[in-house]
C-alpha cells in the first residue's frame, strides 16, 4: 500500500512502528546463510530419526555434533521447514482365537517335568528391528526353564 499512501500513515493505522516495517523490508532481502545451514542440518537429522525426533531430541543430536543451539531455535527451524514430529503408533498384534486341530496338544498343560530334555516347548514372535520386522523362534527346556535354541529370520519360514 506504500504506492498509494505514505508509509507513516499506513503504519499508524495498523499500529505498527515504521522502524519495524523498514526492518522487515530489509530482513526480507538478506539471506542468512548460517540459518539455512542450521535448517538443513535439522532437516537431515529429522530425516535420520524417521520423522520421530522432536525439538529436544534434535537439540541433543546437534549438540553432539558440536553446535551451540537451543531448543526454541530448533523448534522455530522445524516450523520453518514444516517438520512435524510423529511418533509411531502401537501395533495391533493378531491373536489366534482357536487352536489348530491338526497340531495335537500332547502337553495338556502339564508344565512340571521330572528330568531334563524330556519336554521342550517353543514359540514364535516378531520384533521390529530398525525399519523391518524379524521373526524370532525360541525353544525352551521345561525342566531347566532355560533356552535350548533360537533362530531369527526375516521371513516366517525358519531355517534351522
Amino acid at each position: 500500500m506504500r504506492e498509494q499512501e505514505p508509509v507513516e500513515w499506513v503504519c499508524g493505522v495498523f499500529g505498527v512502528a515504521t522502524s519495524a516495517y523498514y526492518e522487515h523490508c530489509q530482513r526480507r532481502h538478506d539471506i542468512d546463510a548460517e540459518r539455512l545451514h542450521l535448517r538443513s542440518e535439522v532437516n537431515r537429522l529429522f530425516t535420520l530419526s524417521r520423522s520421530s525426533a522432536g525439538s529436544r531430541t534434535l537439540v541433543d543430536m546437534m549438540r553432539e555434533l558440536g553446535y551451540q543451539i537451543g531448543r526454541f531455535k530448533v523448534h522455530r527451524l522445524m516450523k520453518e521447514a514444516y517438520l512435524i514430529s510423529k511418533q509411531p503408533g502401537s501395533y495391533n498384534y493378531k491373536q489366534s482365537t482357536v487352536e489348530r486341530p491338526d497340531i495335537p496338544n500332547l502337553l495338556a498343560r502339564e508344565f512340571t517335568v521330572n528330568a531334563p530334555n524330556q519336554v521342550w516347548c517353543g514359540d514364535i514372535t516378531y520384533i521390529c528391528a530398525g525399519q523391518r520386522w524379524c521373526y524370532l523362534a525360541v525353544v525352551i527346556d521345561l525342566y531347566r526353564r532355560r533356552v535350548v535354541g533360537w533362530a531369527m529370520s526375516e521371513s516366517l519360514i525358519l531355517h534351522w
